[in-house]
C-alpha cells in the first residue's frame, strides 16, 4: 500500500533524473558546461539543475556549498571556498594580510594542491573561458568577500589588488619558478607579503591636506 502511493506521488515524465549514483557525476557534467559558456557569474545552481534533469534540491543536497563549492569541484581542486573564507575571517583584522598569505601558501605547499592549482593557472592563460571563471570566482567568492567584510571603500578594487598580488605569487613561484622566491621559506614570504595584502584589503587611504 505505501510503495504504491509513493509511485504515484512520485514526479513520472517531469524529465528529471532521481538521486542516484549517477546524479552527482551529470550535475558536475552540467556544471562543467554552464560555467564553460556563461562565466561564473552569470551560471545559476536552477540552471544547472535544468541542464542535468534533476530538481534544482539535489543540486544543494549534493553541494551543501552552494555555488562556490560546486565551482571548485567542477576544477578538480582539493580546496573548500567556504572554509577558507571562514578561516581569513575568524581573527583581528590586524594581521589579515599576514594570514591570507599564509593560508594560500598552506594550501598550495602539498604537491597533489599545487599540481591542481597550476594547472588551472595556466589553463586561465590560454584559456579564456577558463580566465572569465578564475577572475569571476575569486574577485566575487574569494577577495570580494574577504574586502568586503573590513568595511573599506572600494571593496571589489581593493580585492582585486589582493588577488594579483596572491596569483602573481602562485605564477612566480610554481610555474615561471624564480629561483628566489622557490628558494624563500613560507614565513619569509608570509613577512614580505603580508603587509601589501594588509594595505589594498584594510588600510584607509587618507587625502594629504
Amino acid at each position: 500500500m505505501t510503495s504504491s502511493t509513493n509511485s504515484e506521488v512520485a514526479p513520472k515524465g517531469r524529465g528529471r533524473r532521481p538521486g542516484g549514483a549517477d546524479t552527482r557525476a551529470a550535475i558536475l557534467e552540467a556544471a562543467r558546461k554552464s560555467f564553460a559558456a556563461k562565466g561564473y557569474d552569470k551560471a545559476s545552481m536552477r540552471g544547472i539543475a535544468r541542464e542535468a534533469g534533476v530538481d534544482p534540491a539535489l543540486v544543494h543536497h549534493y553541494f551543501e556549498g552552494g555555488k562556490a563549492a560546486l565551482f571548485v569541484e567542477t576544477l578538480d581542486v582539493p580546496v573548500n571556498p567556504a572554509r577558507l573564507i571562514d578561516h581569513l575571517l575568524d581573527g583581528d583584522t590586524d594581521r589579515l594580510g599576514w594570514r591570507i598569505v599564509d593560508t594560500f601558501l598552506t594550501v598550495w605547499e602539498p604537491p597533489e594542491r599545487r599540481d591542481a592549482l597550476v594547472a588551472l593557472v595556466r589553463s586561465s592563460m590560454t584559456s579564456e573561458e577558463a580566465a572569465r571563471m578564475l577572475r569571476e570566482f575569486l574577485g566575487r567568492e574569494v577577495f570580494g568577500r574577504v574586502a568586503a567584510s573590513t568595511g573599506v571603500p572600494d571593496p571589489q578594487l581593493r580585492g582585486a589588488l589582493a588577488a594579483s598580488q596572491v596569483l602573481g605569487l602562485v605564477v612566480a613561484r610554481y610555474v615561471v619558478r624564480l629561483p628566489a622566491l622557490v628558494d624563500a621559506t613560507r614565513e619569509e614570504l608570509v613577512e614580505r607579503l603580508g603587509p601589501v595584502l594588509q594595505h589594498h584589503l584594510v588600510d584607509r587611504h587618507t587625502t594629504p591636506e
